[in-house]
Formats: C-alpha cells, sequence, structure tokens
C-alpha cells in the first residue's frame, strides 16, 4: 500500500497548475520581506534583547500564560503598547495568525453575523470557519455593499452584534480599507476589527497604525504585529478590558499554547520607542515609496501604484508570473510572486514590498529592470 499516494498527487496537481511553493533562501536586495522599518537586524533591538539576556531574561516563557508562562516582561509590554496604540488593553499572541484564530474563534457568539472583506487574510478566514457565528462577506472595500449585507440579515430576522472584519491596509494589494465609513457602520451595527498589521509603524502617528483614531472605543479591536515593522515576531490584539479577559478565559489558542518569548516583548517594547524616536525612518520609507511610483509611472504607466509600500504588479498567469520574478531575482533582487489561492484568480502577481533594507538607487534599478523584463512576457 503507498500511503504517501495521495499527497504525491496533490503535489503533481500543484505542479501542473504552476502552484507549487518552495522554501528559497535569502539572496539579493531585499524587496520581499514585511521588515518595512529595517528593524528585524538593528542593533537597537539586539543590544535589548541582549541586555535583558544578560540580567535574566528567560528565552523561553516556558509554559503557557495561565501556567507559569505569564512573565512581567509580557505583562509590562501589554500595558506600555496599549497606551502607545490608544487602547483600554492589550493581550499578546504568539504571531497574528494564532491571534486572529482566537479572536474570530471565540468573540462573535451565536446569533451574531461575522462579516468579512472578500480579500480578508487566511487567518481571519479560519478564525471564521471555527466560529459559531454566521459569517458573510462583502465586496472589497464596498462599505455600501457592506450595509446592504446586514440589511438583509436583519431582514432574514438577524438580531445579533455584526463584527466587520477589515485591514487597515491589505497585503497583497496595499490598499486602504474606508475605515471611517464602516466605524459609522459598527456603531450602528455591532463591531469593527481592523487588522493593523501591515500599517503599524508605517502609517498614522508615530505608526500607531491607519484607525488609531478609532482605537480605544468599546466597539473597536485592532490587531498589531511585532514582527513586520516592529522587526520582532508575535503580535497583540488591542481591546476593551472586558473582551480582554473573556479570551483569557475563552479562547482555545491562547489558553492552550505556550507563552510568547520574554524577549520578544523586550525587543517590542524597543521598537516602539524607535518607533518614538526615529519618525525619519517613516519618513524615509515614505519617500522610497514616492520614488518607486514616481520610477515606475515613468516606465511602465499602465501599472497602477497604491500608494503605500506594498505594491502589487499583475501579471495574471501562474507560471509567467514565477517565471519573470526568477528573471528579477537573478539580476539580483529578492521579489517574489505571489499566485492563487494567495490571491484571487487570474491575478498572480509580483509583490513590492518597500523596506528600508533598500537604498534609493536600489529602487531606481529594481524600476528599471523591471522596464526592461516586462515586455518580454
Amino acid at each position: 500500500m503507498d500511503r504517501l499516494a495521495p499527497f504525491r498527487a496533490d503535489l503533481d496537481r500543484l505542479a501542473t497548475a504552476g502552484r507549487t511553493r518552495r522554501l528559497i533562501p535569502r539572496a539579493g536586495v531585499d524587496f520581499a520581506s514585511n521588515d518595512y522599518l529595517g528593524l528585524a537586524g538593528h542593533p537597537r533591538l539586539a543590544a535589548a534583547v541582549r541586555e535583558a539576556l544578560d540580567s535574566g531574561v528567560p528565552v523561553g516563557a516556558a509554559g503557557s500564560r495561565l501556567l507559569r508562562g505569564n512573565t512581567e516582561w509580557q505583562e509590562a509590554f501589554e500595558t506600555r503598547a496599549a497606551a502607545f496604540f490608544g487602547a483600554e488593553s492589550a493581550l499578546g499572541f504568539g504571531g497574528g495568525y494564532p491571534a486572529n484564530v482566537a479572536l474570530f474563534s471565540t468573540l462573535p457568539q451565536t446569533g451574531d453575523l461575522l462579516l468579512l472583506d472578500a480579500l480578508s487574510h487566511a487567518s481571519t478566514r479560519e478564525g471564521a470557519r471555527l466560529s459559531r457565528a454566521e459569517v458573510a462577506e462583502f465586496r472589497h472595500n464596498d462599505a455600501g455593499h457592506a450595509a446592504g449585507v446586514i440589511t438583509g440579515w436583519r431582514a432574514g430576522a438577524g438580531r445579533g452584534a455584526v463584527w466587520i472584519a477589515v485591514e487597515s491596509l491589505y497585503s497583497m494589494d496595499g490598499d486602504r480599507a474606508p475605515l471611517d465609513d464602516l466605524a459609522q457602520l459598527a456603531d450602528r451595527e455591532g463591531f469593527l476589527v481592523i487588522d493593523e498589521a501591515h500599517a503599524t509603524g508605517v502609517w498614522g502617528p508615530q505608526g500607531r497604525g491607519l484607525g488609531h483614531a478609532l482605537e480605544g472605543r468599546d466597539n473597536v479591536i485592532t490587531l498589531h504585529t511585532l514582527g513586520k515593522a516592529l522587526g520582532g515576531s508575535g503580535a497583540l490584539l488591542c481591546l476593551p478590558g472586558v473582551l480582554r479577559d473573556f479570551l483569557v478565559n475563552r479562547a482555545r489558542p491562547f489558553i492552550f499554547a505556550t507563552a510568547p518569548s520574554p524577549l520578544m516583548a523586550v525587543a517590542g517594547a524597543a521598537a516602539l520607542d524607535m518607533l518614538r524616536d526615529e519618525p525619519d525612518r517613516r519618513q524615509r520609507l515614505h519617500d522610497l515609496i514616492a520614488l518607486f511610483s514616481q520610477e515606475m509611472s515613468a516606465r511602465l504607466p499602465h501599472l497602477p501604484m497604491s500608494g503605500s509600500q506594498i505594491v502589487p504588479l499583475i501579471v495574471g498567469g501562474d507560471a509567467e508570473t514565477i517565471a519573470l520574478a526568477e528573471r528579477v531575482q537573478a539580476a539580483g533582487f529578492d521579489l517574489r510572486g505571489i499566485r492563487p489561492p494567495t490571491v484571487p484568480a487570474g491575478t498572480a502577481r509580483l509583490r513590492v514590498s518597500l523596506t528600508l533594507n533598500a537604498t534609493p538607487d536600489d529602487v531606481r534599478r529594481l524600476a528599471s529592470t523591471l522596464e526592461e523584463m516586462w515586455p518580454a512576457l
């Protein structure tokens, strides 16, 4: 009996469709990571972690938060982060994926409606799959359609709270959610959940996120990841204290998981200090965003720019996208191709991620390389 045959067959189907994923090493100038502010390897974060180790902070938490894993460093960081982002409280997780799964599988209740933007992240959808609430979606960034979906649900005897789930800055398209319109809708209907993963550190006052003006409301929950612009790993849910307590008591991904490393709490606190002390880092990144848009508009004007640090260059076909990505990589740039199911069918793309790990000259060279290679498609 060949017990592995079904797995080989599935991999063969992926290969035939041009969708096989593989792990490849880092190489070339960074246009692929989410290390937007270049903090992942910054000496200041390394020094903070080194000092913490020297002072006795352990590498591991050694248990779940409800056992011995609840460290003073994690609690101090959560208090600090809640104040920084403007929320009543914060709760840490090992990453954005488990944080979203915990949130959406726990907080929406039976009889509620969980309403997802059509381009919601896989972690949001996984949490929704485990939710007790009814789940629906609305057209991407269309607050009017969201209102219409809610109206239809209410007409069908829907009486619970509505949980509207969006990303403030979308990870594959680099565009922004209409947060003000969605907040007004949430004020009438229930809650607004804002995933700030790709906005934290980059957008909003001192990098507090695009939804910062909404933080602290009793019907707004935000997610801030530590593993992107803040240079570490892990995530925080910022939310009302009663919802934090509810998650501590009911969220299985929190209760049954080993707590994050205390060293990541130390690194996170140092990253918040850098957001406060070094606003020039955000400005330099914004300058790179403007430069790339300028260069590409001059060279390949038919390709729309997002206006953010994430720029999708739509190729279309899966195989063509990977072939182009490999040519660009061979020219010395770490730029990755993104294919379905991560993005909708027919929209395979190069995802350009602008970070402070690249220089203005690197940005110009990338634009020139793309201009040279794009017609070969």
